[in-house]
C-alpha cells in the first residue's frame, strides 16, 4: 500500500466544501481497516449532513464486512468512483469479503493512504472523504445509518477544483456513477445553469 501521495492532481479540499463532493448523489465506495482486515464496498445511500463541522452519513447493511470493520476501527473513507471504474464498483457491491476473502484482489482494487492517515483509499477515484465515526448505536442498529465527522477531503483537480465539479470539461470516463437498481446505473448528466435559463426567458 502506497504510504505517500504521489499524484500531483490530487489536492486537499477545504472541509467546509467537502459536502460538494457528495451533493450530486453519486454511488460511493466505502473503505476501512482494522487490525485484522481491510475492505471496500459500494454504497448508494451516502450524503452530506452538516457544513461545520463537516459531517456525512452512509447506510451500511449489517451483512457487510466493511461495516464490522468500521465499528471496530472507528474510521472510514467515502470516495467517488468514476465511469471507468464501473465494473469494479459493481463487483464490490455484490461480493462480500465474508464469502470471498480475496475480494479486493478479485475486484482489481488498488489502495493507498493519505499522509499519516491509516485509512485505506481506492486509487483512481475522483474524490475522497476521510472520516471518524460518530458512534450512534441506535441509528446504526435500527436504521443502518452511520455518521462520520470529516477529518480530511481530497479531489482530483482534473474534475474538481476551487470547490466545484467540472464534469462538463472532463472526459466521460471521469463522470460519477449513480446506481438505480439491479446493476443499472446512470452517469452524471449535462450541466444546467439557472442564470443561463433566466437569460432565455
Amino acid at each position: 500500500m502506497n504510504q505517500s501521495l504521489l499524484n500531483p492532481h490530487i489536492l486537499p479540499v477545504p472541509l467546509e466544501k467537502a459536502y460538494r463532493l457528495l451533493n450530486h448523489g453519486p454511488t460511493v465506495l466505502v473503505s476501512s481497516q482494522d487490525d485484522e482486515s481491510t475492505d471496500v464496498m459500494a454504497a448508494a445511500w451516502a450524503c452530506a449532513l452538516e457544513f461545520s463541522p463537516a459531517k456525512v452519513t452512509v447506510v451500511l447493511d449489517k451483512s457487510t464486512k466493511t461495516r464490522s470493520i468500521i465499528e471496530k476501527s472507528g474510521l472510514f473513507a467515502l470516495q467517488v468512483p468514476t465511469l471507468k471504474q464501473l465494473k469494479m464498483v459493481y463487483a464490490l457491491g455484490i461480493i462480500s469479503q465474508y464469502d470471498a476473502p480475496e475480494k479486493l484482489r478479485q475486484c482489481g482494487v488498488e489502495l493507498f493512504q493519505f499522509g499519516y492517515s491509516p485509512i485505506p483509499v481506492v486509487e483512481g477515484c475522483s474524490a475522497w472523504i476521510l472520516c471518524e465515526l460518530i458512534p450512534e448505536p441506535h441509528n446504526q442498529q435500527q436504521h443502518d445509518l452511520f455518521i462520520g465527522k470529516v477529518i480530511a477531503a481530497y479531489a482530483d483537480d482534473r474534475v474538481f477544483r476551487d470547490g466545484h465539479w467540472y464534469y462538463h470539461e472532463a472526459a466521460d470516463e471521469w463522470k460519477s456513477i449513480h446506481h438505480v437498481a439491479g446493476g443499472h446505473f446512470y452517469t452524471i448528466g449535462d450541466a444546467v445553469d439557472i442564470n443561463a435559463l433566466k437569460d432565455t426567458d
